[in-house]
């Protein structure tokens, strides 16, 4: 006990804020889809907090760009990209950031995109992708870190999974994302209840309108390709009249979320100051549904 309070005291120092120390200083942090948006405002802000960051996506040439603004701030980071669809791949990821580092502390699995369509005409595919990115890509990249993370080391390890609001409440047009994101839930409770005596926390983090690719307008033309075909991504008639009159309505905070507040909250749930929250999941809304 006595050596766990010095552990929370050492990181509330102060003198621990400082360009060799930080809230993550000296762990190891996988994060996928960190390439753009959340995910790549997560991998600056962990680096910035003295992680070691895996920038893994599936746009190479977009991972290497975090990588490099990381690194001309001093941080340390390397980009290990592929697709967290390809079954070979989440295995790949850990045994390559094992061997670059040594070790692994926290995997963020924020990798995922939206391939929207109404009930009645969503096509199979449409629902096994989003199976796949949000579901079975994570469940594979944590089975393939058990060796690393299941050890009684006292280190904190941690593995944060990302959701939606789409996941706790549903959301039309949206089954498919929608069934993927609520059993989020569900794999991180299981994980923490496996794992916890490793001391392995796991937790969610559920966001509801920030602003990203996935939360623009349709029309701003942004794609994601699944097996060569363009997916549109985004939300039709989203302009900006509409954004301001609509979206926010039922926001206490009357605005969206910032991608950097987004990667705070996820940075707040890997650290170790949160080193007794395990298998909850943290809606990240600006006050929508309270």
């Amino acid at each position: 006990m006595a050596d766990r309070l010095n552990q929370v005291a050492n990181h509330l120092d102060p003198k621990n804020y400082s360009s060799k120390g930080g809230l993550l200083a000296g762990q190891v942090a996988i994060i996928t889809g960190s390439g753009q948006g959340i995910g790549a405002s997560a991998a600056k802000l962990f680096a910035g907090e003295g992680a070691k960051v895996v920038v893994s996506d599936i746009d190479a040439a977009k991972a290497e760009g975090v990588v490099k603004e990381i690194k001309a701030t001093g941080g340390e980071a390397v980009a290990i990209c592929g697709d967290i669809m390809d079954a070979e791949f989440p295995k790949k990821l850990v045994d390559a950031t094992v061997q670059k580092y040594g070790q692994l502390n926290v995997i963020i699995n924020n990798a995922g995109f939206t391939y929207d369509g109404v009930i009645h005409k969503m096509s199979d595919k449409q629902w096994d992708t989003m199976l796949a990115v949000h579901g079975t890509g994570p469940f594979r990249l944590v089975r393939a870190a058990a060796p690393y993370l299941r050890k009684k080391d006292g280190a904190n390890k941690c593995i944060i999974n990302i959701s939606s609001t789409s996941g706790l409440h549903g959301n039309a047009g949206q089954i498919n994302y929608a069934f993927a994101k609520a059993g989020v839930e569900g794999f991180t409770k299981t994980i923490a209840k496996e794992w916890g005596m490793f001391g392995v926390r796991s937790c969610t983090v559920a966001f509801g309108y920030i602003e990203t690719r996935l939360t623009a307008d349709k029309g701003d033309g942004a794609v994601m390709m699944v097996d060569g075909k363009a997916v549109p991504l985004g939300i039709p008639g989203r302009g900006k009249g509409a954004v301001s009159v609509n979206a926010v309505a039922d926001i206490p905070l009357q605005r969206p979320g910032q991608a950097h507040e987004a990667a705070a909250s996820i940075l707040l749930m890997a650290c170790p100051l949160a080193s007794y929250i395990n298998g909850i999941t943290l809606p990240v809304t600006g006050g929508r549904g309270i």
